[in-house]
């Protein structure tokens, strides 16, 4: 599949903006675009043989009101860090007889197992278990066609369902990481992202892409490159890509709700791993997704995420899951922990008592919107004489809507322009 740059990205997420509209809000007047997966398009998958992986279930269910038809139940051993190929075949056999057809993505309630064969559960899950997603002798493995993807539709336009584990080492921690995300939702943080070049020379393979994301996502938010080992004592964590075997400090950090970090290391998706700092150990610091690999990636950096991609569909409103899952070009031998459904930067329309909106959206773009009405959700609309004017970067627009208005609104672009960004091919490893 070719590549994408950032630059297409920001042509396409301008015009999803303004072509695909449906109602989120209670007076039904002002329709925004579906910027990520939401709570119909996900599957819980519990092993009913574990309390924590029920108990996790049932909570995320009634947080999220996931549908209970989306809830797939399971029963295999428990204990286990890892399953057997054949184990997982039969476990996948199961799960690929229960899900429904309009299933887009997974949400895992459990921790254990986080691998199956050579892959991570999550990949397994998603790619089906093929040798051809992992690497012998510090090799390459096969890419996702998902990777930098504009996609809302994963298995009509993928043919995968990615997942992310709802991972913790008890119900308490679990809880908070939902909470976490529940809190993250439309609330448009103010926080920085930071990019580390530590002085562990091999697993900053990254760094050489980090100038490339200042260039694409300076007018989106703050963005500090550090040649450092660690940050601390920062309240505005809202990003983190480093790459250290352990990362220290972590508990003087006030992450965001919704904040996403992770670590360059071999073994920080062996979620209790004794000899590397488990990704896990950024949720109990107050992250609310993560990643690391399951099997020996070596220091290639398309089997972790490229952080400008993973910032870029998370400010254009996907969720953690998309998000994450479209930054890793090789994600075979990675898992992905963490909330699934928050998306603290979804665009949002509010009114307030006065009758005045407020509409709230971070724009890759400038763009002039033309308001349309009609009586109808389906049309015929027609122009009004009211525009909106979108800048690049953060948007915080307030207006009122004349009396005379129809019931059904919707905004189209009188133009549009591009925030370049970096031309694909994404870097390869030297």
């Amino acid at each position: 599949m070719p590549y994408r740059s950032l630059a297409d990205h920001l042509c396409i997420a301008a015009m999803l903006c303004i072509v695909f509209f449906s109602p989120v809000h209670a007076e039904n007047l002002i329709s925004l675009p579906p910027s990520g997966l939401s709570a119909k398009d996900v599957a819980i998958l519990v092993n009913e043989n574990d309390p924590l992986s029920q108990k996790t279930g049932a909570y995320y269910q009634k947080a999220r009101k996931i549908p209970q038809g989306n809830v797939i139940r399971l029963r295999f051993p428990v204990g286990k860090n890892a399953l057997s190929v054949s184990e997982f075949e039969q476990l996948q056999l199961e799960i690929n007889r229960k899900t429904p057809s309009h299933i887009q993505a997974f949400a895992v309630a459990w921790t254990q197992p986080f691998q199956a064969g050579c892959m991570s559960i999550t990949s397994a899950l998603a790619l089906g278990h093929d040798p051809k997603y992992c690497s012998t002798n510090c090799g390459r493995t096969a890419a996702s066609g998902y990777f930098n993807s504009p996609s809302r539709n994963p298995l009509a336009d993928h043919k995968l369902r990615p997942a992310m584990m709802l991972a913790g080492k008890d119900f308490e921690q679990i809880k908070a990481l939902v909470d976490r995300g529940l809190a993250a939702d439309y609330s448009h943080p103010d926080g920085t992202a930071y990019l580390l070049k530590t002085s562990d020379k091999a697993r900053s393979s990254r760094a050489p892409y980090f100038m490339t994301s200042i260039r694409a996502l300076n007018n989106l938010l703050p963005i500090k490159v550090l040649n450092a080992d660690f940050i601390e004592n920062r309240a505005d964590v809202l990003f983190y890509f480093t790459g250290m075997t352990h990362v220290s400090h972590l508990e003087s950090l006030t992450f965001q709700p919704g904040a996403l970090a992770d670590h360059l290391t071999s073994s920080g998706g062996q979620l209790f791993n004794i000899y590397q700092m488990s990704s896990l150990r950024w949720l109990e610091a107050g992250a609310t997704a993560s990643y690391g690999t399951v099997t020996e990636p070596c220091n290639y950096r398309q089997k972790f995420p490229y952080p400008a991609v993973a910032m870029f569909h998370y400010l254009m409103g996907a969720t953690a899951l998309e998000a994450y899952w479209k930054s890793v070009e090789w994600p075979g031998e990675g898992v992905f922990i963490g909330e699934p459904l928050a998306r603290p930067f979804a665009p949002q329309i509010k009114r307030d008592a006065t009758g005045e909106y407020e509409l709230k959206l971070i724009s890759p773009s400038n763009a002039q919107w033309r308001l349309e009405h009609a009586d109808s959700p389906i049309g015929p609309f027609q122009s009004m004489s009211q525009s909106l004017a979108i800048q690049i970067g953060r948007n915080l627009l307030r207006f009122r809507l004349p009396e005379e208005t129809k019931p059904y609104i919707r905004l189209v672009p009188l133009d549009s322009g591009t925030k370049k960004g970096p031309a694909g091919p994404f870097p390869e490893n030297t």
